[in-house]
């Protein structure tokens, strides 16, 4: 596999034909929506020649209306697939979602399908009263934990999946007391128990996504910790990077230092951002696949620059109403640049937000790098 950056004067068709690949695979493995529009700075995935480094675990998250063609395009490159998300109540409760589709064709990739509990309250918003009642109430938690058990067993589940956020700071010893319980129940029944947690740069780093995230508790309970690794550009932020390869650095000096690196799966985000010009606090950017971007540049002429100390594409374009805009995204560039830090650090793996989007480049690279390992 190699990975070409588009000059001017470039085509497809002589691109395919300096590397004796023809036009349509070439076309089909970058998703390319306009075959005969390039764009300068634009990469493409050449196929062929591949030298696997060897085998990492690889999660992905996935919402229910995932489409059935990203999902079998997606399962065969997963370790673990984590439906999201079934919700907890203050009570102990757990309310389902319509997962029975991702689990039969996990099984059949022979991808573990998680069981992916979350916080999340009936506003639509992460609930730190939600995860404080569960912390900090021995019956709750007992309730929960069988509810769990309950799932695990009429579902089919492999493990638990815990993305419990916006934990308030002083719910973190009961945090850390419940991943032990649960811990305790779940591995000797040989259920797996992995977490998701907020990328941390230092223990007494403060705020309601960090505080309560104890990088050592995690790694000491859990078979595997996500890492989350995203969202430095997001909805509300000005226009960057979402996962900017210099901060991943720092947040992984320090992870290493508290979670074995065996057990960390490095968040990866499998999406960018498009904000609009000039830049307004309080004024959202809407989400963009990688791919819809490559060809959203191309279809406007935009060049395409990378940032080297992010690791990361980004563009500038005016839409038909005059108005201009700013996109950050992961192209095949950026995408070996994050993956090269899981052997650099040693790590078990990537954790991708989220496979809805499908990003045939990125997992080409992917493949090109490591073999994907499968557990059952």
């Amino acid at each position: 596999m190699r990975i070409f950056v588009v000059s001017k004067g470039d085509s497809l068709y002589s691109i395919a034909r300096k590397f004796g690949v023809s036009p349509t695979e070439l076309s089909y493995i970058n998703a390319l929506s306009d075959p005969n529009r390039l764009t300068i700075g634009q990469t493409l995935v050449i196929p062929g020649g591949a030298s696997p480094q060897g085998q990492i675990e690889v999660n992905g998250y996935a919402y229910p209306n995932i489409s059935d063609t990203v999902l079998s395009e997606a399962l065969p490159y997963m370790t673990f697939l984590c439906p999201f998300s079934w919700h907890i109540d203050a009570a102990g409760g757990i309310t389902p979602i319509d997962d029975k589709r991702m689990i039969s064709r996990a099984y059949e990739t022979a991808t573990a399908p998680m069981l992916t509990l979350t916080n999340i309250g009936t506003s639509g918003g992460f609930s730190s009263d939600i995860a404080h009642a569960i912390f900090t109430d021995d019956a709750v938690q007992a309730t929960l934990i069988e509810n769990i058990l309950a799932a695990l067993r009429s579902r089919g589940y492999y493990g638990v999946n815990l993305n419990i956020e916006y934990v308030y700071p002083f719910d973190r010893e009961g945090y850390n007391a419940f991943l032990a319980r649960l811990s305790e129940t779940l591995h000797p029944k040989g259920y797996y128990l992995t977490s998701a947690i907020a990328p941390k740069t230092s223990d007494d780093q403060y705020g309601l996504l960090y505080t309560a995230h104890d990088y050592e508790a995690h790694g000491r309970y859990c078979d595997r910790v996500i890492i989350m690794t995203y969202e430095w550009g997001y909805t509300y932020s000005a226009p960057q990077a979402v996962s900017p390869v210099d901060r991943m650095r720092k947040v992984l000096d320090y992870a290493v230092t508290k979670i074995p690196s065996g057990k960390i799966l490095l968040g990866f985000s499998n999406y960018g951002y498009n904000w609009t010009l000039p830049w307004q606090q309080g004024r959202a950017a809407s989400v963009i696949s990688n791919t819809a971007a490559m060809n959203l540049a191309a279809a406007n002429f935009a060049q395409i620059k990378f940032n080297e100390q992010a690791q990361a594409p980004f563009f500038n374009y005016t839409d038909p109403s005059g108005v201009r805009h700013e996109v950050w995204f992961e192209d095949a560039r950026s995408v070996k640049a994050r993956l090269q830090l899981v052997s650099e650090y040693d790590l078990a793996g990537i954790s991708y937000w989220t496979i809805n989007y499908l990003n045939r480049a990125g997992f080409a690279v992917l493949e090109s790098m490591y073999g994907v390992e499968k557990i059952i």
